[in-house]
């Protein structure tokens, strides 16, 4: 057919679909160009959670139009994600060297719609929720195709209504993807050579399985998701490691707090966004918990674990934030203790609650307590990892690091490790949990050695391997 390029903006749930994407594609004869200037069919998957996403999305776009004019052959311009299913026809309008717009329950289309385009159709948007039927695109990964840590969708949509958020808008409602589909997915990653999967969702923890009546609780806020934990760590044995993001407060019940205490496989580390730490912040934001009750179930998910870690998202600036709301907020982070913060300032998103309360905090005082929030937290962050220096820790090893006979891989924490591996050349450690000895911590990272015992059992390589896909890496558009 042709050669395509897909360029990923945002979340793990975009570099997801980016992928499924791309596995379309490839089934229809298409295959990857290696630049822009080779591309017949450039797709730019846009998230609009944030203002400065859709505006590097404009730039983008823009960057784009002296190269479609000069192409003697047609070049086809698609935006797809979220600022497609945001915007529709009038991207179109907006944009007249645009050819598709494709929102994300569309693109197993996509192939089919550019087919159309290079036959000479007009420009069209295609952005219909799959309501009544709804469609997982699953993953076809190749024996030996496999990255080290694999990512798997278990649902679709936000019911949260959070008055800041877009995601119910560009997204829907909440669908849910049947476990027996979920659980297929990650024993065909598994059989392919993954080690750690990553379960997505917009509220990963409010799953309920399709096939299944709803589960026999008291507690209004319990789901289905800490069973389906537990049939992936019964069903695929294979399974080294399990992540899953973003949940929501409210999901984190005793039932998932039971599953972290009893399943070695899941990962020491839980990002649970916060927010903010003011409640009367919280109740405009709809957050729908109290900052007693977010603390609450932190500290029990804390609790299962003796290295149990949480990280979280804060957002400042919010409509009708004082100084002592954000103070609120700086308490809590040092209260909780997180290891791990993404900050963000609010910026006002098109079809949210929000719009009806006045953006009274300025831009400036936005900006000071988004750089106080960072000292606070990154100090926490360091402080962390200081501790760790002198320690052991299992690191699963992704890949290759940027320097010579180095490695990159993650504790069960979700901690970054540069291993030095140069006596074991020769030997494969990617995909290995490797015990490594912490000789140095960084701002955001650690260094070490494998100890003597994990060279001697690591498996001696027999050839020249393939290198393994990478842990997709995401630049955070803020």
């Amino acid at each position: 057919m042709g050669r395509y390029l897909v360029h990923t903006f945002g979340c793990q749930m975009n570099a997801h679909d980016s992928d499924r994407m791309e596995e379309v594609l490839r089934a229809h004869g298409w295959t990857a160009a290696a630049s822009v200037d080779e591309a017949d069919l450039v797709v730019l998957n846009t998230c609009s959670v944030r203002e400065k996403a859709e505006q590097k999305l404009r730039s983008e776009v823009g960057k784009l139009a002296p190269l479609k004019s000069r192409r003697e052959r047609g070049l086809v311009l698609a935006v797809a994600g979220c600022v497609a299913q945001q915007e529709g026809e009038k991207l179109l309008a907006r944009v007249s060297h645009l050819d598709l717009v494709v929102g994300p329950d569309n693109l197993a289309e996509l192939p089919m719609l550019v087919a159309d385009q290079m036959a000479g159709a007009p420009p069209r948007a295609r952005t219909v929720f799959d309501l009544d039927a709804p469609r997982f695109l699953a993953a076809a990964p190749e024996p030996g195709s496999a990255p080290v840590s694999a990512f798997v969708t278990t649902m679709k949509g936000c019911d949260e209504r959070c008055s800041f958020c877009i995601v119910p808008y560009t997204r829907g409602p909440e669908r849910y993807r049947p476990a027996s589909e979920i659980l297929d997915e990650i024993a065909r990653w598994v059989e392919s050579g993954a080690r750690e999967v990553t379960l997505l969702g917009q509220t990963v923890d409010s799953y309920r399985d399709p096939a299944l009546p709803p589960p026999a609780s008291d507690d209004p806020d319990e789901s289905q998701f800490p069973s389906l934990l537990r049939a992936i760590a019964e069903r695929v044995p294979g399974l080294r490691r399990l992540r899953y993001t973003s949940p929501h407060p409210r999901h984190a019940t005793a039932a998932l707090a039971r599953a972290h205490a009893e399943l070695d496989v899941l990962a020491r580390h839980v990002h649970m966004p916060v927010q903010s730490g003011s409640d009367r912040m919280l109740k405009r934001m709809i957050r729908r918990y109290t900052r007693a009750e977010y603390t609450a179930r932190v500290r029990r998910l804390l609790a299962t674990r003796a290295d149990m870690t949480i990280s979280t998202d804060v957002i400042v600036g919010f409509p009708g934030e004082t100084e002592q709301d954000f103070q609120a907020t700086l308490d809590l982070v040092r209260d909780v203790g997180f290891v791990g913060l993404f900050g963000f300032k609010y910026s006002p998103r098109p079809f949210t609650p929000a719009l009806k309360l006045a953006d009274d905090v300025p831009e400036s005082e936005k900006s000071d307590r988004l750089a106080r929030l960072f000292e606070v937290a990154e100090g926490q962050t360091r402080a962390h990892l200081a501790t760790l220096v002198g320690t052991r820790q299992a690191v699963l090893v992704e890949g290759p690091g940027k320097t010579a006979g180095s490695w990159e891989g993650r504790t069960a924490r979700n901690e970054i490790v540069h291993v030095d591996a140069r006596p074991a050349e020769g030997r494969g450690l990617a995909g290995e949990i490797v015990e490594v000895e912490i000789t140095q911590a960084f701002k955001h990272s650690l260094a070490g050695r494998p100890t003597a015992a994990a060279i001697a059992a690591l498996p001696r390589a027999t050839g020249a391997a393939k290198p393994p896909r990478r842990r997709r890496a995401l630049p955070l558009v803020l």
